[in-house]
């Protein structure tokens, strides 16, 4: 999962000038689904499924939420989505971002290993250690 432009430079602020990062304080970070790939420019609200009932899910910043292992974290629980109530979305991107709702920075994306087609209660999920974001 490549981080987004904003991030980017971010961990390059922080660790060149010390300027603690802008989403250093959040707890969770949020899962975004996207019908297309928001790009390294885009936001959590570039290419969003729209799907009824969906919204972005909190996963905890800490062991409960994540497993960091070797230069790669992956997620530590189940991370469920809203089971879609109407409308339907072919979803292709997942995204790490820092808010709830609104045009959150993206900390990492990716695309999934195969499109995801949501519709009527359909629940988009992720086994364990099913996300995965590194750095090499």
């Amino acid at each position: 999962m490549p981080k987004s432009t904003a991030a980017r430079n971010d961990f390059l602020l922080l660790t060149f000038n010390g300027t603690t990062l802008s989403w250093n304080a959040i707890a969770n970070l949020f899962v975004a689904l996207h019908t297309a790939d928001p790009g390294i420019g885009g936001s959590q609200t570039t290419s969003e499924a729209t799907y009824t009932s969906y919204a972005r899910v909190a996963v905890l910043r800490s062991v409960a939420g994540w497993n960091v292992v070797v230069n790669a974290a992956s997620n530590a629980a189940l991370v469920q989505l809203p089971q879609c109530t109407g409308g339907s979305n072919v979803i292709t991107h997942v995204t790490l971002g820092t808010l709830i709702s609104g045009t959150g920075q993206i900390i990492y994306s990716g695309s999934l290993t195969a499109p995801l087609t949501v519709s009527n209660l359909i629940q988009p999920q992720f086994a364990i250690s099913a996300l995965s974001a590194s750095e090499t």
